[in-house]
């Protein structure tokens, strides 16, 4: 995807498990605390990627860019802390395998990307031959996440071959363009313009999904909305950040609509997530409070509800009223 996650971060699978050593030696380790620790990562990704699939395949009629997607995004051992003790963990013979088919995408919906699944070649090359360091290694499959992309967007589809002997060939649909990537740690969730970066222990993955969703169509609409660029142009001040979560604030119930969600989902979310963090993550310094954000959020609702009953979409990209002049610095 640009929709598949870079794995910058997937160095933090490492200290969801049993914590490693540098030594090669397996002996004493506990694999069922492991397979245990990466299905618990897995899980979470999975719905990860199922809601931001959902987010950016509804709204790719509306957004600046988008590119062709099947919804596959692969794992390599090479990015674990000890990719031995996982490959031992997880049985496989190589490094490369699916992580996640997000639910509804191409690569899910043919049925043949099973989570573990190990790949021996996309399209004409075996990612396993690529060089790649001993550990926590991400820039291996991003090479890889790249190659499926540029196969994608040049050729229409990519051939994907397993260990096992069977093989794929996948066709894309047009998604936004952006990426979703799960931290091994931490409670945050943001945005940088290229993706979105939620921790595993942000407290949402706990809430109903189209609450969770709000979450990520927040983050998505930074990057929709191309903050992070206005944000480097004008300075991170204090009122300018204001000014970019107050409109992504704004644009989170579109997104959810065209998702299919509630938009009142955005609402909820403010309200459960709100009430307890308020004065954590969402400073004031940096962030309205909690009932303003849901107020900025309801005023947008009746429109939405209006375009979605007259015309089955919320076409924010000539609806939405931007708080910001996106060619003006100020």
């Amino acid at each position: 995807m640009r929709g598949i996650v870079l794995a910058a971060l997937l160095a933090g699978w490492a200290g969801l498990a049993t914590p490693l050593a540098a030594e090669p030696d397996i002996g004493g380790v506990d694999l069922d605390a492991e397979r245990a620790a990466i299905a618990r990562f897995q899980d979470a990704d999975q719905r990860l990627q199922d809601v931001g699939w959902t987010i950016i395949r509804g709204n790719a009629e509306f957004c600046p860019r988008v590119i062709p997607s099947i919804g596959l995004q692969l794992q390599d051992l090479a990015s674990y802390g000890s990719p031995k003790i996982a490959r031992a963990a997880l049985g496989f013979e190589g490094d490369f395998a699916v992580e996640t088919a997000a639910r509804g995408s191409p690569a899910a919906l043919s049925g043949e990307f099973a989570r573990n699944r190990e790949i021996v070649a996309l399209e004409r090359f075996d990612p396993n031959e690529w060089p790649s360091g001993s550990r926590k290694d991400w820039r291996r499959l991003k090479r890889a996440h790249d190659h499926v992309d540029a196969m994608l967007a040049e050729h229409g589809g990519i051939t994907v071959r397993f260990a096992d002997g069977g093989e794929a060939r996948v066709t894309p649909v047009d998604v936004c363009a952006t990426r979703f990537e799960l931290m091994g740690d931490g409670r945050r969730a943001v945005a940088d313009g290229e993706r979105v970066v939620i921790g595993i222990e942000f407290p949402a993955f706990s809430y109903e999904e189209a609450v969770f969703a709000g979450v990520v169509a927040h983050e998505l609409a930074h990057n929709f909305l191309a903050h992070s660029e206005w944000l480097d142009r004008n300075k991170r001040k204090r009122r300018h950040v204001r000014r970019t979560e107050r409109e992504a604030d704004r644009l989170m119930p579109w997104l959810l609509a065209n998702a299919g969600y509630d938009p009142e989902a955005a609402i909820r979310f403010m309200e459960t997530w709100g009430r307890k963090h308020d004065g954590g993550l969402f400073r004031a310094r940096t962030h309205d409070g909690w009932d303003e954000r849901a107020e900025v959020i309801a005023a947008e609702i009746p429109l939405i509800r209006e375009l979605m009953a007259r015309e089955g979409k919320a076409d924010w990209s000539a609806h939405f009223k931007r708080g910001i002049d996106p060619d003006k610095e100020r």
